[in-house]
């Protein structure tokens, strides 16, 4: 039996039911941060396209436990930082605010340790190397020109070169002008035309407004278009879908925007619902809406005519499938020519799916997810006509790109599904039986936000983050 009453014990005792108390009060912390914090703010706390860092010197809202509470609390206003006091607690509000001090105090936080080289799988040890560490301001989308030059779209409107291995200082000039950036917009997703090695044609996907302002409540919406490179200069732009100001939104997010041209030559591209489903309704299940589609149109910006709206009066024709949140990854199986894309949920809400003509996908009208707030969205999770998705993720990982595996690097994962994720910062490994998810892995994990993962000429798999911004490249561990 212990003594209490001898005084060392006693002190001991305390000593230790204070440090466990603390070291408790610190988990707690990092569990609400994970949950509600890390997909805009970062693993590390120093930031994401999508919300700044929270261990600058000085913070806007202010440095001291009251100011940091009151932030998470009632949110800042014309900021991506929403109101948490719905789904915090004061006791939880007041942790998730400690933990945040506790991180800015410490010196050790701020000196990030080395990633490891490697990285075990099931299949195989991962070797990845960085190719492009400096240089790159959010990259965005990244396609393969020939065996030794890549072009990568960034985020706040630049386009840049690679070029055997190396980041082309040159700057390509002429580019149209982009509105917002990441959650509010921006240069987002590119293709080539199948063709390009005869034409030239590069297609590009950004967030515009008629005025060419930067002004966030300017009426905007995602804009195609394709234009050729040539000596640094982009030339002979054409726009091939620019929504007609009556559907404009006016300070929106959730941009969308992936490209994917599939076997049949088919130009596939994404419009996010631009946040239109909880301020105004259910705009994703419009026919006369661009926002939350999946859209098909031939290279040069022409309607199909197997469509499933084509001709239809008062409908936007190039609309394929309709009821979509924010789809970020599109991808065409290599064998069987399916489509599959994923779709950036809200909180418990990430899917993935795949893609049938006139396809509703039931967003906002049914979800697994809820807000991030911790609000309902709907009691619904099926609706009569109403696609239901293969598999969805709760907690949500924050899902973005997708690509199939191809190439003769990993046999092994041969027509697996690749899908990134953001807040978690991974690349997980599918394995697909036509409608079914047999199995997943992560194959990636901790090297920062992966925006886009391709497949090179090399058949090494190519991997842009944010968060660091940099280009990767993973192949098999000889």
């Amino acid at each position: 039996m212990i003594n209490l009453k001898c005084p060392k014990i006693l002190g001991l005792v305390l000593i230790t039911t204070i440090s466990l108390s603390l070291h408790g009060y610190s988990q707690d912390g990092a569990k609400i941060y994970q949950t509600y914090c890390m997909g805009c703010h970062g693993a590390d706390l120093k930031g994401t396209p999508a919300g700044s860092s929270l261990l600058t010197e000085n913070l806007k809202q202010g440095n001291d436990m009251r100011s940091i509470s009151q932030a998470i609390e009632k949110g800042v206003p014309n900021t991506t930082m929403i109101a948490w006091g719905n789904a915090l607690g004061t006791k939880e509000i007041n942790t998730l605010t400690e933990y945040i001090l506790n991180k800015r105090k410490s010196p050790s936080y701020n000196s990030a340790a080395e990633k490891p080289a490697t990285f075990k799988t099931q299949d195989y040890v991962l070797k990845i190397e960085k190719v492009v560490t400096e240089g790159l301001e959010v990259p965005w989308g990244i396609e393969f020109v020939d065996t030794n030059t890549a072009l990568i779209t960034g985020n706040k409107g630049n386009l840049y070169w690679v070029k055997n291995g190396k980041l082309d200082p040159g700057k390509i000039a002429g580019l149209p002008f982009v509105y917002g950036s990441d959650m509010f917009g921006g240069m987002m997703d590119l293709a080539l035309d199948p063709n390009y090695e005869e034409n030239g044609w590069v297609y590009i996907a950004f967030s515009h407004n008629p005025k060419n302002t930067a002004d966030q409540t300017s009426p905007a919406m995602t804009k195609l278009i394709r234009g050729k490179v040539r000596d640094y200069h982009w030339i002979k732009e054409e726009t091939l879908f620019q929504a007609p100001d009556s559907i404009l939104v006016s300070g929106g997010f959730r941009w969308g925007s992936r490209l994917l041209f599939d076997k049949d030559g088919f130009l596939f591209f994404t419009i996010g619902d631009m946040q239109q489903s909880i301020q105004s309704g259910n705009n994703p299940q419009l026919l006369y809406r661009a926002e939350g589609k999946i859209f098909r149109i031939h290279p040069d910006g022409s309607i199909p005519k197997d469509n499933p709206y084509f001709g239809q009066e008062g409908k936007l024709q190039g609309i394929y499938a309709i009821g979509t949140r924010n789809v970020q990854g599109i991808s065409q199986h290599p064998e069987t020519g399916e489509i599959y894309f994923t779709d950036h949920g809200p909180r418990g809400g990430d899917e993935v799916n795949r893609l049938k003509k006139a396809g509703n996908y039931g967003w906002p009208i049914i979800t697994y997810g809820v807000n991030y707030d911790g609000t309902t969205i709907t009691n619904l999770t099926h609706h009569e006509g109403m696609e239901q998705p293969l598999t969805y993720w709760d907690p949500s990982i924050a899902v973005c790109a997708s690509e199939f595996v191809t190439g003769g690097q990993f046999p092994k994962w041969q027509n697996n599904l690749l899908v990134t994720a953001l807040k978690d910062q991974e690349i997980r490994r599918l394995v697909l039986d036509g409608d079914k998810v047999l199995s997943q892995e992560v194959i990636l994990k901790g090297m920062g936000r992966v925006r886009d993962v391709k497949f090179g000429p090399d058949g090494a798999l190519y991997v842009l983050t944010n968060s660091p911004d940099a280009l990767l490249r993973i192949s098999p561990l000889e």
